[in-house]
């Protein structure tokens, strides 16, 4: 489990594509100094298990077929930046929002209108997602916890703080980018639990 708070601004190192899935190494000094092999990282809000550590501040993680449909994850080359955030400890802090890295959709950046010291950024989503997106809820975009500031049926808009801005990905995305969608997995359930209810 993640908080979406992300930790490092990591890159991709090197993307083997093996036909149906792909190897990822991914260059993260800070989430490497303390990983071990099956560890979960995130990568653009993506749970990945560690499955190689050279000890020299990257990591290697196998993406799946269901990973490389479902997500922006296809789409990595070596050299592009990545927002990374280990699982979280049990008794750590709790500054985000519950984000498991299981995104649910790919979004893409239709506005971004910069600020004093922020940015509005309108993302649409997939309708199948809309429902789970609430004005003043949360949502995971590429592994950040953010805000949401309005929602319509097929979009909705975040602002972005410079801390954000700085640390993340989201400071250099332009419209047209896709970026990864978790939604909050606290709505999927009561769903599912007010359809039981229904039957």
């Amino acid at each position: 489990m993640f908080t979406g708070i992300v930790e490092e601004l990591g890159s991709v190192v090197a993307v083997e594509d093996r036909g149906l899935d792909a190897r990822v190494r991914v260059r993260g000094p800070l989430v490497t100094s303390d990983a071990r092999l099956g560890d979960s990282i995130a990568v653009d809000g993506v749970c990945l298990t560690v499955a190689e550590l050279p000890g020299d501040g990257t990591f290697a993680a196998d993406v799946m077929p269901e990973s490389l449909r479902r997500t922006a994850l296809g789409a990595l080359r070596a050299g592009v930046p990545v927002n990374l955030e280990r699982a979280l400890a049990v008794g750590g802090r709790y500054g985000g929002h519950v984000v498991q890295g299981h995104v649910d959709g790919v979004g893409t950046i239709l506005r971004r209108t910069p600020g004093e010291r922020w940015d509005e950024v309108e993302i649409g989503l997939p309708a199948t997602l809309a429902r789970y997106v609430a004005e003043k809820g949360s949502i995971a975009v590429s592994g950040v916890s953010l805000t949401v500031t309005h929602v319509s049926d097929d979009a909705f808009g975040v602002s972005l703080i410079p801390t954000t801005l700085a640390h993340t990905t989201l400071g250099g995305l332009v419209v047209g980018d896709a970026v990864n969608l978790e939604v909050d997995v606290l709505a999927k359930y009561a769903e599912r639990l007010l359809g039981a209810v229904a039957r």
